[in-house]
């Protein structure tokens, strides 16, 4: 049963006291007003108005159920100017996940100038190496970097990133400069989450399995090993740009560099997406750059 049909007509009556006034407010017929009525007070086993050939007026049953649809009526009203003004300004409660360094250094000053713009939104980031459930967590967006495993989310990409294999000028000149992948196992190789580097071999992608001295989940502490001269390093541009630059770190393999990964922002594939998470989408787009060539050695 349909408990909302005939309330729209029901209430233009009531307020216009006319059959046919109400079918021009509603842009119906007076024969589909005067239908959804009847079917309305038979639901009702009441009756709703007195009927004369001049006037239209609201029984006293018709008087107290008006007064009810009337409030139902103002709510949805309501409900669409407050859906209205959420789309001109978001606010409430945005929930974020992020890889911890990535989401340290590039992503959270971001969402700080997204909160400056807009005033009413609230902010939960929580910054985490782990893949998490966005569904089960009730995130609304997580930013992933590199390839991305086959699942239900929407992405779009923000941007993309580069990585480099360098080290410092005094390991290569104690271990020498490698040109080929097969010259790694001879090297010391400081390794991250992965136990490979990722590269381009003969135009295909290659997945270069190593063994390293070295082995930790910290960009800046891999980082700070091969800054040390412990060995050689593959990390993002956004971790070596700066020691390529002043010469503190060397690249190499350039030859064997693997095209730029992206950065991806995953949210819930909704049928309708948040006018605030919209938002923000288009303004993290906006503001991530693609990866920047940093040259050769």
């Amino acid at each position: 049963m349909n408990h909302w049909e005939g309330i729209s007509e029901f209430i233009a009556v009531a307020e216009s006291q006319s059959f046919t006034r109400a079918a021009e407010r509603l842009n119906l017929s007076v024969a589909q007003i005067s239908r959804q009525i009847a079917a309305l007070e038979k639901r009702l086993a009441s009756k709703l108005f007195y009927r004369t050939t001049r006037k239209v007026s609201l029984s006293e049953e018709g008087q107290l159920y008006y007064r009810h649809c009337r409030l139902l009526q103002d709510g949805i009203e309501e409900a669409e100017r407050a859906l209205g003004s959420l789309k001109q300004t978001p606010q409430g409660l945005l929930r974020v996940t992020a890889p911890v360094t990535y989401g340290e250094q590039f992503i959270l000053p971001l969402l700080n100038d997204f909160l400056c713009l807009h005033p009413k939104l609230d902010l939960q980031l929580d910054l985490n190496n782990k893949t998490l459930d966005l569904i089960d967590g009730g995130y609304d967006l997580a930013i992933r970097l590199g390839k991305l495993a086959d699942s239900s989310l929407m992405a779009r990409r923000l941007g993309s990133r580069r990585n480099y294999v360098c080290a410092s000028p005094e390991y290569l000149a104690n271990h020498g400069v490698p040109h080929t992948l097969g010259e790694l196992h001879r090297h010391q190789c400081l390794l991250g989450n992965h136990p490979y580097w990722r590269f381009i071999e003969q135009g295909q992608e290659r997945q270069w399995r190593l063994s390293g001295r070295l082995v930790c989940n910290s960009g800046p502490g891999l980082l700070d090993a091969a800054r040390k001269g412990l060995g050689l390093v593959q990390l993002p541009d956004y971790y070596v740009g700066e020691d390529l630059a002043s010469g503190a770190l060397v690249s190499v393999l350039e030859a064997y560099q693997a095209a730029p990964e992206g950065i991806w922002a995953l949210y819930p594939q909704n049928r309708h997406l948040s006018p605030k998470v919209s938002l923000l989408l288009d303004f993290l787009q906006q503001a991530l750059p693609e990866a920047p060539d940093l040259g050769k050695s």
